[in-house]
């Protein structure tokens, strides 16, 4: 049992649902589709990761292991332009399977969370020496 509260009311059922549906329309998705087809072997796989991730984040699960801002920035495919795809993406999935009680405060996280990654991808990218872009 988990001595912490979720976040906010979504269930571990409705995480493995959101990444069902979302990932479906990634597969589906003209930018993003090729991006990941490029990466993931085993969707299913990925997608019980993520799920993971999201339980960790959420309801405070201690299952997940990795380091998800480490493998965007080792991915050369991935840039810091197609983070607000995916997040527009993501959100427009979580209004459709979940509850507006747990739909908002999850895009309101993925969005703190694919900021930094968007971020830190930048960074990384960026020219020795060249002014930070932190827009």
């Amino acid at each position: 049992m988990n001595a912490m509260p979720p976040r906010f009311p979504v269930t571990a059922e409705q995480i493995t649902d959101q990444m069902d549906a979302f990932y479906n329309e990634v597969r589906a998705h003209p930018v993003l589709g090729p991006i990941f087809d490029e990466h993931i072997d085993d969707w299913p796989k990925h997608e019980e990761k993520i799920a993971s991730f999201w339980r960790n984040a959420i309801l405070h699960e201690r299952g997940y292991d990795g380091f998800p801002q480490q493998v965007h920035m080792r991915t050369s495919t991935v840039m810091p332009e197609h983070f607000p795809i995916w997040l527009d993406l993501f959100e427009e999935v979580a209004y459709k399977t979940l509850p507006p009680e747990a739909a908002h405060p999850w895009v309101m996280l993925a969005r703190r969370i694919g900021d930094g990654m968007k971020m830190g991808i930048a960074q990384v990218r960026q020219a020795p020496g060249a002014v930070p872009n932190l827009g």
